[in-house]
């Protein structure tokens, strides 16, 4: 169980390097994901402690969560006098994320029956 948790603070650490040297704009965690997700496809097998380590945090994920709701909670009044903004935000990116989506899938499409074509 200590070396599963090790790897997986390994992994973060290391985003959090690249991410404060190379790439400031993206949160270290997340790199640290990419990069522990590219090892294990490149190992090909998941360590035992490992498995037995990321299943125990993914019982709990939901407290993460905590924080966001008490941070949404506290800045209900800024969120009340910017509800127009934000909801436009959130719509326009939907419809943006959508179009993108369905324009990448008609390029893989279009690749995929001329493969098959041939």
């Amino acid at each position: 169980m200590i070396s599963g948790l090790v790897q997986i603070l390994f992994f973060q650490c290391l985003g959090e390097l690249i991410s404060k040297i190379v790439l400031p704009f993206l949160p270290g965690p997340v790199i640290g994901l990419v990069l522990l997700l590219i090892w294990l496809n490149f190992k090909k097998e998941i360590n035992p402690s490992l498995l037995l380590v990321s299943d125990g945090f993914s019982k709990y994920l939901g407290v993460l969560f905590v924080p966001a709701a008490v941070g949404v909670v506290l800045f209900l009044p800024q969120l009340k006098n910017n509800a127009l903004p934000i909801i436009g935000a959130l719509v326009g990116s939907v419809v943006l994320t959508i179009a993108c989506s369905a324009f990448v899938l008609k390029l893989l499409s279009k690749n995929i029956n001329s493969d098959e074509s041939e």
